[in-house]
């Protein structure tokens, strides 16, 4: 039998293909097929092929899983007794899409540039507009980290993202006139940064932790303010074509060996409570129920419904 699963390219897809099927296929043996793509595009693949669906199971974002949970893409979890050990947050509300991976959204700086034009380095989501960065900072494009910027400036302020005026005033006056550039793919972001080309960026630790590896001169940092809870997160499609294949791959997703990898690899903390990672590792990745804790959670329900009219407005007074 064969699976067909979404997800990521890159490195993540790396990871998957090398370290986690394999575990998947030795206990099924099943093949599987990996179908790469951008979180959004697998769920606009889903919505165009309702009915007739090819994927069986998706790993994507929580902001465009929160998407195809509302459109009904998404099957109910299956029995699967690790689950058990799934931290609460890791649930998405609806009961059919589960958390595989922590992540935490804040800022990646260039330590080299830092240092040589004498900056501290920065602690705050309000450093983006800190005028000693003209020309050297780079955010994502609205659909993207784009909009989580505008949610944690929003939270930063004392409010919310149901509260966004705030953000886009400081975007508009503060952060625009020091972007180097808005950038929609994360990878050429991390490029960036890694070069120097860009000084401060608005990134994922799961995007800046491979950079440091490398022995790039780079740092992620947790604003003071908080990061944002980010989570990759899976499911099984409704409608899948072998929707018992799906669920045996999540759970083999969920399971401690698969986690590790999964930390090891992509620099996702783990979501199973079970997982014990080595003190070097945890301290690359969100790991534990504390760190976790001190994340912030946005509202992506209200986000995913307000982004159309926040993009028209970003286009017309952030990114012009």
């Amino acid at each position: 039998e064969t699976l067909y699963i979404g997800g990521p390219g890159g490195s993540f897809q790396k990871t998957i293909e090398e370290k986690i099927i394999p575990l998947f296929e030795a206990k099924t043996g099943a093949k599987v097929v990996y179908a790469p793509g951008s979180s959004t595009d697998t769920v606009a693949k889903l919505m165009a092929q309702k009915g007739q669906q090819d994927l069986s199971f998706i790993l994507i974002d929580s902001g465009p899983m929160t998407n195809a949970v509302e459109q009904k893409l998404c099957a109910p979890l299956p029995n699967i007794p690790v689950l058990d050990d799934i931290y609460p947050g890791a649930r998405l509300p609806g009961g059919t899409a589960v958390g595989y991976g922590f992540y935490a959204t804040g800022l990646g700086y260039n330590k080299e540039v830092f240092a040589k034009n004498g900056w501290e380095a920065p602690t705050s989501w309000f450093d983006l507009g800190d005028p000693k960065y003209k020309g050297k900072v780079v955010v994502g494009i609205v659909s993207g980290y784009g909009v989580e910027t505008l949610a944690m400036l929003a939270h930063a302020a004392g409010g919310s993202e149901k509260n966004i005026e705030p953000a886009f005033q400081f975007m508009a006056e503060k952060v625009a006139p020091n972007a180097l550039a808005w950038e929609g793919a994360p990878a050429t972001v991390s490029q960036m940064l890694q070069t120097g080309e860009a000084a401060l960026v608005v990134l994922g630790n799961v995007r800046v932790q491979p950079v440091i590896d490398q022995g790039a001169p780079v740092a992620f940092v947790y604003p003071k303010e908080g990061a944002r809870l980010g989570m990759g997160t899976a499911c099984v499609v409704d409608g899948a074509p072998q929707p018992k294949l799906a669920a045996q791959l999540m759970e083999v997703v969920l399971s401690p060996a698969a986690q590790v990898e999964l930390a090891k690899g992509v620099a996702f903390g783990p979501v199973n409570s079970k997982v014990e990672l080595a003190p070097e590792l945890a301290a690359k990745v969100v790991y534990g129920p504390e760190k976790v804790k001190a994340l912030v959670a946005v509202d992506w329900a209200y986000i995913n419904k307000q982004l159309p009219e926040w993009t028209q407005r970003w286009n017309r007074e952030v990114e012009r």
